[in-house]
């Protein structure tokens, strides 16, 4: 009986050298799926965790930090003239032109006259009247001298008749205590007497009120000269004013009438230019208006560079596209050469708030009111709430919500349709 051994079930085996290379390509194999898995798994997870996506190259993104946040406003001024009058034709009449636009004018020189022959017709009949009144109220002075004289006149024969009176009573009583004659003729003596003190006393009343009466009339006789003086002034001053003279120094402006043209009252004529005194004229967006005032400091800028100290003399009331009109006038001095419309830059410091949180100015502010903002990590916006403050032409005060580093999407997050998350590509 033989045993069989196991010859049978023995395999030849491979080389050592060839199975540890296919482990290794095995596991290659492996680790190429499972980072192929990985990757997989973080592009789903960032499509899932974003639906939509925005490419970085239409989108401005700024980052969050600390500085001082200065509130100015910068803009182009127009140079005006301060003081830059239009001259009027008091009256209608032919206009006789002394110079024309441009012409450097001295104060007091006469720049056009306007002839008007029914205004200086008026002036020869208010001073015609004039004389006249003032006749009459010579006359009224010189009738109450003749009646106070005549008044005097009257007092003075009373005068006189009393003392005679009075002598006559005397001699009557002195003959009558001699027994020449009877005491009739002292009482036709005594009542003389009494007659002529009362004509005295009238005298006396008389002359009072023939003064009074007097000064009464003359003084309405001059009332009525003045009142007729201060129309003929009148009238004298507007055929003055039809001579046109230069206010100041300066130059003509814009002649608008034409040589020998007839004007109506009120027409225009000319304007002059005050070259000693020029103010810049801005306009500044409707939403800085509120925080203009008048004496804020400002400073503009010539063509050379070079700043002249400023402030701030007029704002208008009137909002007109967006904007308000304002005027700057120079502080200490303005530049040399300025010429009327010509362009300066202008600045206005309204606020400085110094070591503050900032980000740069986008539409993103109006796009949220200021409420939130999509805050930009590892290629994921998310929005996220903020507060924020005052701001400025380039950058706006975050109160709360944002640190610095936090990167925000500053303009074109319109594009994220209000999604709480946005992927951004190329970012």
């Amino acid at each position: 009986m033989s045993i069989r051994d196991t010859s049978a079930q023995d395999h030849r085996l491979a080389d050592a050298g060839v199975h540890g290379r296919r482990r290794r390509q095995w596991a290659l194999g492996a680790g190429a799926g499972v980072l192929a898995l990985g990757a997989g798994a973080w592009l789903l997870s960032g499509w899932s965790a974003s639906g939509v996506s925005v490419s970085a190259e239409r989108l401005r993104i700024a980052e969050v930090k600390r500085g001082d946040l200065i509130r100015d406003i910068a803009a182009d001024g127009r140079v005006i003239a301060a003081n830059s009058p239009v001259l009027y034709a008091i009256a209608g009449g032919s206009v006789d032109l002394k110079v024309v636009a441009g012409d450097v004018v001295r104060k007091g020189q006469v720049l056009a006259e306007i002839d008007s022959p029914e205004l200086r017709s008026k002036l020869a009949q208010e001073q015609a009247t004039l004389a006249s009144l003032e006749a009459e109220a010579s006359r009224a002075e010189l009738d109450g001298e003749l009646a106070r004289s005549t008044a005097q006149k009257e007092l003075d024969q009373a005068q006189i008749d009393r003392v005679a009176a009075q002598r006559d009573l005397e001699r009557y009583q002195r003959a009558f205590e001699g027994g020449a004659v009877a005491k009739v003729d002292v009482v036709k003596a005594q009542d003389d007497l009494q007659k002529a003190d009362i004509g005295l006393n009238h005298a006396r009343e008389d002359i009072g009120r023939q003064g009074r009466s007097a000064n009464l009339d003359a003084r309405n006789k001059r009332l009525l000269a003045d009142r007729q003086r201060a129309i003929a002034t009148e009238a004298q001053r507007q055929v003055e004013a039809l001579t046109l003279r230069a206010p100041f120094d300066g130059q003509v402006g814009q002649v608008q009438v034409a040589q020998r043209a007839n004007v109506a009252i009120n027409d225009p004529v000319l304007s002059v230019v005050d070259l000693s005194v020029f103010e810049v004229e801005i306009k500044v967006p409707e939403s800085f208006a509120r925080d203009l005032a008048i004496g804020i400091p400002a400073q503009i800028t010539n063509g050379n560079g070079e700043p002249f100290a400023a402030q701030i003399s007029a704002v208008s009331p009137e909002v007109v596209n967006g904007e308000v009109v304002s005027r700057l006038r120079f502080k200490d001095k303005q530049p040399p050469g300025l010429r009327q419309s010509q362009r300066l830059s202008a600045r206005i410091v309204l606020d400085t708030r110094r070591d503050t949180l900032i980000v740069e100015r986008g539409p993103f502010l109006e796009q949220s009111g200021g409420t939130s903002a999509y805050v930009v990590n590892n290629g994921i916006a998310t929005r996220r709430p903020i507060r924020t403050g005052a701001s400025s032409l380039s950058n706006v005060q975050i109160l709360e919500g944002l640190q610095p580093g936090d990167r925000i999407v500053v303009s074109g997050s319109d594009q994220f349709a209000n999604a709480q998350t946005a992927r951004i590509s190329g970012e």
